[in-house]
């Protein structure tokens, strides 16, 4: 079993007697209603202020009565995370620096499309991971995030795109693919995933909340169990060796103990299909003989995809983008012996919101950070 972090409130200023609603989901905010002395139902009225019309101030519930009002401004607030910093990248993909405690913040990152919006929602500040190709891996790691953090950041993105549930639905999907692990922060991202999930929340389908995981193999059999959601793992290599140099993690759960968990997700949900999420980096993992590693894995999950990506620099990295050439190889070879591939276009990249850039800012408690930037200075480079 992996120990969780506890996690904190992330706004300083809010009062420590009062209570925020956006650290419940339904079952739970009907037994805080309870407690208060309140008809469970009572809780139902106000979640549909929260997330149907975005309302955070008790007063602008007209359905709910005066005392009741009156009771949750004494007891309660609505307290998503403060946005430090809005970007918007020329192809209209948006990046928020949402403040957290201590000096703290978290990024969360929207991408719009003709058909769909996307909205990536981080799990924990920093990350206890380290993959070596991923700019959040460098930061270290502070702590895990409060359920309002994880919502909260759905939240504000929602508020600030006008995002109306049921009449303007700006954002269709969400992807836990953010800073941070999600399987490392179970209990109070599985509560977030299930405001996004409930009509009463954000009212998304099971398919349009995915949760990214670098492959923490006890959690990946939990969550089947408990949420309907959709599943996604950070593979990046089809061999063990080349996978632990990149995602550490896969020596404590190697390929063969992935694949079994992935293939007891499949057989528990026959009608959902594993993505399998894969970074380009050349001359690392981008070679024929890649795709044939590849091509050997996804045939023990046939009914699984491949979503290829190429990587995405960050100051201070040695990796490199796998040129076009060989992106279209890999993926021309993989589709050749029938495995179903995506590749996924960059966006965002000019604001440094694409897959595998997120930093934010992080109090570090691994030392990590200060490792990397010794790295870099030693090579004469300068973090940014």
């Amino acid at each position: 079993m992996v120990n969780q972090v506890a996690a904190t409130t992330s706004d300083p200023t809010a009062p420590a007697d009062k209570v925020n609603l956006l650290d419940f989901d339904r079952e739970g905010l009907r037994d805080f209603f309870t407690q208060i002395g309140e008809k469970p139902y009572r809780a139902e009225q106000v979640m549909k202020w929260i997330y149907h019309h975005l309302e955070d101030d008790f007063e602008k519930m007209t359905d709910v009565g005066k005392a009741l009002r009156a009771k949750l401004e004494a007891s309660c607030y609505v307290g998503p995370p403060k946005t430090l910093l809005e970007k918007v990248a020329t192809d209209g993909t948006h990046k928020w620096l949402l403040g957290m405690d201590r000096g703290n913040a978290v990024e969360a990152v929207y991408i719009p499309e003709p058909t769909r919006g996307t909205l990536c929602v981080s799990s924990q500040i920093g990350c206890a991971l380290a993959c070596t190709f991923c700019s959040t891996g460098t930061q270290g790691f502070n702590r895990n995030l409060a359920p309002s953090e994880v919502i909260g950041q759905m939240w504000v993105a929602a508020k600030q795109l006008g995002n109306i549930t049921h009449q303007n639905r700006r954002i269709t999907n969400v992807v836990m693919m953010g800073m941070g692990e999600p399987l490392l922060n179970f209990d109070n991202v599985t509560t977030a995933m299930s405001l996004m999930r409930d009509d009463l929340g954000f009212g998304l389908a099971s398919k349009r909340v995915t949760l990214s995981t670098a492959g923490l193999v006890p959690m990946i059999d939990k969550l089947s169990e408990t949420i309907d959601v959709s599943l996604a793992v950070s593979l990046h290599a089809a061999n063990d060796e080349l996978r632990t140099e990149l995602v550490p993690l896969n020596k404590r759960y190697p390929l063969a103990e992935l694949t079994a968990a992935c293939q007891r997700w499949v057989a528990r949900k026959p009608r959902t299909s594993i993505t399998f999420e894969y970074t380009l980096m050349k001359g690392i993992n981008d070679q024929p003989e890649h795709a044939r590693q590849l091509i050997k894995f996804m045939r023990k999950l046939p009914t699984c995809k491949v979503n290829l990506i190429p990587f995405n620099p960050f100051p201070g990295t040695r990796y490199e983008r796998s040129d076009a050439q060989a992106i279209h190889a890999f993926q021309t070879l993989l589709l050749n012996a029938g495995v179903l591939t995506m590749l996924r276009r960059t966006r965002g990249d000019d604001i440094d919101a694409a897959c595998g850039q997120l930093k934010g800012q992080v109090l570090d408690r691994t030392r990590r950070q200060a490792a990397f930037r010794k790295r870099l200075e030693e090579g004469g480079i300068h973090a940014a």
